[in-house]
C-alpha cells in the first residue's frame, strides 16, 4: 500500500521534486540493488552486493555495516528466504538508522537568531537566502546579517536575497569585524521585534583554532546581547562532495554547538546517500535539503520520504 501511495506522489507535490531530485543518486544504485534483489537466495553474495551498492552510493562504511547487521537480524527472526522480500525490510533498517533526538524547527515558533555555517562553496548564501525568503512567506519577521565580511560577493550576493525577499539586511565594510556585523544586527533585530535573525558566516576551515576563535565570538556577542533567543547553528553542507561532507561536518562539530545540518546541491550528484551517513553518524538531524534551484526545492528534510525516494524504483 505504502508503495502505492509513493508512487501517486511521484507526479507531484514535494515528494515529486524530491523523487526527481535524487534521480541521479537512484539510478546510480539502481543496477546493484537489482542485481542483489534479483539473487536467487539470501546468502553472503546477496549482503556483499548490498554493501558494495550503499557504500559506493555514499551512505558511508559505518552505517552500511550497521544497516546490514540489522537486516540480517531480520532475515533470520522473520525467516526470510527471498533476496526480493527484502527491499522493504532494507529501506526500514535505513530509516531506523537515520533516528535521530530532536528534529524540531523551534525557530518557526520563537524569537531566534539562526547561525548558518560552512566552507566556501557549498551554497551557504543561497540557503540564506531561501532560508529567508521561506520564513517570510510563514509571515515572520526576518532580517539577516551579512557576517562574511572576507568575501565581498557574499555581501553583494545576500543583498540580492534580501530585496528579492523583502527582508531587511545588515552588512558591514569588506574586511570588517564579523562580531561588529553581528552586534549591529541583534540591535536591529531587538528594535524591530523581529521573529528570526539570519546570520551568515564567513566560510572558511583553514584551520580549527581560528574558526573557533570567530565561532566563539559570535557566540559570545550573542549570548550576551540576546539571551532570551533561542540560538541555532546550521550547517551546510556540499552534497555533490559525498564522504568529504562528512569529514567537514565532523570538523565544524568539534568547534561548534551544530543543531542541525543542510546538504545542498542533491539533484546535481549520485551521492545522495550521504544525507543517511551524516546523519546516522553524526546523531545530528538534517534540516534541510537542496534538490533544485528554486525556492521550494530547498525542502525540510524528512527521512522516510528520503529513503523512499532514493531506493524506490522508476516509476
Amino acid at each position: 500500500m505504502a508503495e502505492v501511495i509513493y508512487e501517486e506522489k511521484k507526479k507531484g507535490g514535494i515528494f515529486g521534486r524530491l523523487f526527481r531530485g535524487l534521480g541521479k543518486s537512484r539510478k546510480s544504485m539502481q543496477e546493484g540493488l537489482d542485481e542483489a534483489f534479483g539473487c536467487e537466495k539470501i546468502d553472503e553474495d546477496f549482503f556483499d552486493i548490498l554493501e558494495e551498492v550503499m557504500v559506493s552510493g555514499d551512505l558511508g562504511v559505518e552505517t552500511t555495516e550497521t544497516v546490514l547487521e540489522n537486516l540480517r537480524e531480520l532475515v533470520d527472526d522473520l525467516g526470510l528466504s527471498k533476496p526480493a522480500d527484502c527491499r522493504k525490510y532494507m529501506m526500514d533498517c535505513i530509516k531506523n538508522q537515520m533516528k535521530v533526538g530532536n528534529t524540531d524547527y523551534p525557530f518557526e515558533h520563537q524569537k531566534s537568531v539562526v547561525l548558518v555555517v560552512g566552507v566556501n562553496g557549498v551554497g551557504k548564501t543561497t540557503t540564506v537566502g531561501k532560508l529567508a525568503a521561506k520564513l517570510k512567506a510563514q509571515k515572520k519577521k526576518v532580517i539577516m546579517a551579512a557576517a562574511d565580511t572576507f568575501r565581498a560577493a557574499a555581501t553583494e550576493q545576500l543583498v540580492m536575497w534580501s530585496d528579492r525577499a523583502g527582508v531587511d539586511i545588515i552588512t558591514g565594510q569588506e574586511g570588517a569585524d564579523p562580531g561588529a556585523v553581528v552586534f549591529d544586527a541583534i540591535a536591529s533585530a531587538k528594535s524591530k521585534n523581529a521573529d528570526v535573525l539570519l546570520i551568515d558566516t564567513a566560510g572558511r576551515l583553514h584551520n580549527k583554532k581560528n574558526l573557533m576563535n570567530e565561532l566563539g565570538k559570535i557566540y559570545k556577542i550573542i549570548a550576551r546581547e540576546y539571551p532570551d533567543a533561542h540560538l541555532e547553528t546550521l550547517l551546510v553542507l556540499d552534497g555533490t562532495t559525498g564522504q568529504n561532507a562528512l569529514v567537514q561536518a565532523k570538523a565544524f562539530a568539534e568547534v561548534a554547538d551544530i543543531t542541525g545540518l543542510i546538504i545542498t546541491k542533491l539533484d546535481g550528484t549520485a551521492k545522495g546517500g550521504i544525507a543517511v551517513a551524516v546523519q546516522s553518524e553524526l546523531d545530528i538531524p538534517v534540516k534541510y535539503i537542496g534538490v533544485g534551484e528554486q525556492i521550494d526545492d530547498l525542502q525540510k528534510f524528512d527521512p522516510d520520504a528520503f529513503v523512499e525516494a532514493l531506493f524506490s524504483r522508476e516509476a
